[in-house]
């Protein structure tokens, strides 16, 4: 059985982890099967991304077996945590995560690197690493203060606690809470609805997004007006106006 699978649905690249018996686990196997995956992200073609599991969950985390005895090449390992992560935030398109069941440790992770989260109400979401005696990876120091704060951060990454998906939502973990069994529907919905919008600026907005995390205000004063400039040049932003004085909706090519 494939570890990751992965169909288009219109312009929506659905990507799936597949390993339901391990809720969803991550090991060696299942990393590289997910960056062959989102490589296919790359293509014009796609212009939204979904990030899903089979199952009854999200993604536990790493497969702990790998683990087990310290056998595990630490660096080795984390190098193809990295890669997947580091694909997800630098892919100039949205990816939404449609998160059900458990997402603990590296699959919190995995949910935080993406653009938007929608929880199921049962959802529950916990960073575990202190549990087992890790320091937090796959950039969840990064993703995770710059989300909630500091001092919430380091709470949620000390004590390990669960979250529900209301707690998550007031902590800004969430952007969609519903029903358990809508989580699909709703992140489909959402990942449509992205894939119709002007693409190439969603891209701009991430990397916008992602500077500003390490820039000083008249830096990122430039950056905006650096990526103003090619957003205005662009053939969207022609139709957006085009649009607007027309009274219609926009028909933006990506572009």
């Amino acid at each position: 059985m494939d570890p990751v699978i992965h169909r288009t649905a219109g312009s929506v690249l659905e990507i799936a982890l597949n390993r339901p018996d391990r809720l969803n686990a991550l090991d060696e196997t299942t990393l590289e099967a997910l960056a062959r995956a989102l490589e296919r992200a790359e293509d014009a073609s796609v212009r939204a991304v979904l990030l899903r599991g089979e199952g009854r969950a999200f993604c536990a985390g790493q497969d702990l077996r790998e683990a087990a005895g310290g056998a595990l090449d630490y660096q080795a390992h984390l190098a193809r945590y990295n890669r997947v992560v580091l694909q997800i935030r630098r892919l100039a398109k949205p990816v939404v995560a449609a998160v059900h069941g458990v997402a603990a440790g590296a699959g919190m992770a995995l949910a935080l690197a993406a653009d938007l989260r929608v929880l199921g109400r049962d959802t529950r979401l916990t960073t575990a690493f202190a549990r087992i005696a890790l320091v937090p990876d796959s950039g969840m120091t990064y993703t995770l203060p710059r989300t909630v704060g500091w001092g919430r951060a380091f709470e949620l990454l000390a004590l390990s606690p669960d979250l529900s998906a209301e707690e998550a939502q007031r902590y800004g973990l969430a952007n969609r809470v519903v029903d358990e069994e809508r989580v699909l529907e709703e992140a489909r919905t959402l990942a449509a609805r992205l894939a119709e919008g002007p693409t190439r600026i969603y891209g701009l907005i991430k990397h916008a997004l992602d500077e500003s995390a390490r820039l000083g205000l008249e830096e990122v004063l430039e950056l905006e007006a650096q990526l103003q400039k090619l957003a205005g040049e662009g053939a969207d932003h022609e139709e957006g106006v085009r649009a607007f004085l027309e009274k219609r909706p926009p028909r933006f090519a990506g572009r």
